[in-house]
């Protein structure tokens, strides 16, 4: 079915709610996932930002990419009340639009806005209390029938069943679990029935894309139906990926996993103690199947939580008689296929779910980079799978905690932090990422960093273990490359560790150790190491980035773990710095003559508004006017060593992203997209151009060459 998302304007209009707590969304940004969250228990946002001029991720990684993961998702249960009948409250469900107040399925409103925490100390959010990297924290309830502050119903909800969630979500920046968002979920029985076989469940209609490449709905359904679907029942893992639909840039997976839950009888999980899990898949928004149907009544979802695909018989076994004589159906090959589906992860059941109860339960949205093995996206083998299952296995380590053994109890030698019970969420931690400046040259970079990792407190160990730095750049043309973007793209450039601690080479620190320690107008960091990345091709975007590492732990068999390259990264541009003389260093046009595109540009699905023709050597503010062979004045550009003119245009927008990056320039270029004051695309041909110094009006002409 055809998505077609409202305007911002009516959106903005529906959640202003007259009383009450307003809509909130925010987007996670520790890690490298860019996930939508909201306080009315919706995760993804339908792609609204990329309609609305937010330009908003709905689950975007790696970040930057452009590659989107998810449409919506959202939070089910249901359970039995006292007089047998079946109730069920959902915060997202199938919806071509997307989340709306009093839009069907969307049965949560928000009690309080959407709160941000951080355990890093260094965050404006910072707070003791705080879990991780980047805590999101919300309240909202069921047992509202009309939108808050007005008269308009939600449809279809006239029976809640009173609950409230109290929902959390947890990224952190380390680069062993930067790929998923744990989602924390407390429910809350504030109503006055008891419910029997509770289940709860994460709802999600998942797509894999890249807006880059294909701008998100385009084309319509189309859109939606190229990817496949499956589920790993012994990592209680749903997943899905892009098997048709762009190809070479999406390929990736997500996944939303389980991980535990507790509730007054104690702890649960299908691995412990036989709680049931169960998967579903259907057709988005199509109620008309006979197995892949979209459940539309409460009943129908209720049948849909504890009725899971991977217990009927042909889910193991296609051929065999039992099969034969149900649905007869292969399962896992018809979810391969490609297609537009919503899926169901649920769990239960839980029992006496009295007012005043709460069940407790944690999921992850888990994204992964798949294995490249030579073969396509269709054949969806456990090659292909194997980091994705590996990062599945990470979200699982992370949610245990204290409880190493994984029973749900708090056993001898467990308690790490002695408060009698079981801490979950956490993880052996890096030491401190260094503080990095990079700074662009006429073919180099220049990078410094501080000395804040030496004196890192291992959460375990409650030791200093730091134990040296490495430096990474990116591979030329990283940020261009249909598979971008990732870590992956790092090449490391140098490595350097402390002497004395008897681990690794032991280098020493003295060849990138400052004569004297340095600082920088504006910055109050002082900055203690530093090193040139020489022979750099000017124009080309380099990412580099400087991390620390520890020295691992021999006796708990842990490796050494080193900082985020989220930290401490920035997306540099060597080339000409600001010139005080024309005179003395002429501008020039690089590349020129032009053809028909430079190979920094990349492909995009906004090709004519992503060219780069760079003028070099420019003066720290100028003004280049550009004529035409007949003299007629084309464009004309303003320039500022800081950049913020050209940082606006598609490409920046498009490859660099600058709202999510550290982007520097060296001062004394300019990227022209080639196109007209009136934004028309400029004809082969000679030009001349002319740069005004803003600062003491000297000037100077040129010519260059479009040849297209």
């Amino acid at each position: 079915m055809n998505r077609i998302l409202s305007t911002a304007l009516i959106f903005s209009a529906l959640t202003q709610y007259s009383a009450g707590q307003s809509f909130q969304e925010k987007s996670t940004s520790a890690s490298q996932v860019r996930l939508s969250v909201t306080n009315v228990g919706t995760f993804g946002n339908a792609f609204r930002g990329y309609r609305d001029g937010t330009g908003t991720p709905s689950c975007e990684f790696p970040a930057g990419s452009g590659t989107e993961h998810l449409f919506e998702s959202g939070i089910w249960i249901g359970g039995v009340d006292a007089g047998g009948g079946i109730r069920v409250s959902t915060s997202a469900y199938d919806a071509p639009q997307g989340y709306a107040p009093g839009r069907g399925g969307f049965e949560f409103t928000p009690t309080t806005s959407l709160g941000e925490t951080s355990s890093l100390k260094d965050h404006p959010n910072y707070r003791t209390n705080a879990v991780s990297h980047q805590d999101f924290n919300a309240t909202c309830v069921d047992t509202n029938i009309l939108v808050p502050g007005t008269t308009i119903p939600i449809s279809n909800h006239l029976t809640p069943m009173g609950i409230s969630m109290t929902m959390s979500t947890y990224n952190w920046n380390y680069r062993f679990s930067d790929f998923f968002v744990v989602v924390d979920v407390t429910l809350k029985n504030v109503g006055i029935e008891t419910y029997n076989d509770v289940y709860a469940a994460l709802w999600a209609n998942k797509v894999v894309r890249n807006i880059n490449r294909t701008p998100a709905g385009a084309g319509g359904a189309v859109f939606y139906q190229q990817g496949g679907n499956g589920y790993d029942d012994s990592l209680q893992l749903a997943y899905r990926f892009d098997a048709t639909g762009d190809p070479g840039w999406t390929d990736s997976y997500i996944g939303q996993k389980f991980l535990g839950a507790e509730d007054k009888s104690g702890f649960h999980h299908p691995l412990v103690n036989g709680l049931e899990d169960h998967y579903n898949a259907w057709i988005f928004n199509n109620s008309g199947q006979a197995l892949y149907f979209f459940p539309t009544t409460d009943d129908q979802r209720y049948v849909k939580m504890t009725q899971g695909l991977n217990q009927d018989p042909c889910w193991d076994n296609p051929n065999g008689a039992p099969c034969a004589a149900g649905t007869g159906a292969n399962i896992q090959a018809q979810l391969n296929a490609a297609g537009n589906r919503s899926d169901l992860l649920s769990v239960g059941p839980f029992q006496n779910f009295a007012p005043g109860d709460e069940i407790k339960l944690a999921f992850a949205f888990v994204l992964a980079k798949k294995v490249d093995d030579g073969q396509p996206n269709t054949v969806n083998n456990s090659t292909q799978r194997s980091r994705l299952l590996a990062n599945a296995q990470w979200a699982q380590t992370c949610y245990n905690g204290e409880d190493q053994n994984f029973n749900g109890q708090l056993d001898a030698g467990e308690d790490r932090d002695g408060n009698g019970k079981i801490t979950r969420y956490i993880l052996p931690s890096p030491p401190d990422a260094p503080q990095v400046r990079a700074i662009p040259g006429d073919g180099f970079i220049d990078l410094f960093w501080t000395d804040r990792s030496e004196r890192s407190i291992d959460p375990i160990s409650q030791q200093r273990d730091f134990a040296g730095y490495r430096a990474y750049v990116s591979q030329l043309g990283f940020d261009v490359d249909a598979s971008q973007r990732t870590a992956e793209t790092f090449r490391k450039y140098g490595e350097w560790d402390q002497r004395g601690d008897g681990v690794f080479y032991e280098t020493g620190l003295e060849s990138i150790k400052l004569t004297e320690p340095v600082q920088f107008q504006g910055d109050t960091l002082t900055y203690r190491y530093g090193l040139r990345l020489e022979n750099v091709p000017n124009g080309w975007q380099r990412a580099v980035a400087v991390t620390a590492f520890d020295q691992g732990d021999p006796d708990t068999q842990l490796e050494s773990l080193e900082s985020s390259f989220a930290q401490s990264s920035a997306r540099v541009f060597p080339g000409t710095p600001a010139q005080l003389s024309m005179e003395a260093n002429p501008p020039y046009v690089y590349p020129n003559p032009y053809y028909a595109g430079a190979a920094w540009e990349g492909q995009s699905a906004f090709q004519d508004e992503s060219r780069r023709l760079m003028f070099a050597n420019l003066p720290a503010q100028a003004e280049i006017r550009i004529h035409s062979p007949a003299g007629d004045l084309l464009d004309v550009l303003f320039h500022n060593a800081q950049g913020s003119d050209q940082l606006s245009q598609r490409w920046f927008r498009t490859f660099a992203n600058p709202e999510e990056h550290n982007v520097v320039l060296s001062g004394g270029e300019y990227a022209w997209d080639i196109l007209s004051k009136d934004r028309q695309m400029i004809s082969h041909g000679l030009y001349r151009y002319t740069v005004l110094n803003l600062q003491t009006g000297e000037s100077y002409s040129g010519h260059f060459t479009l040849i297209k």
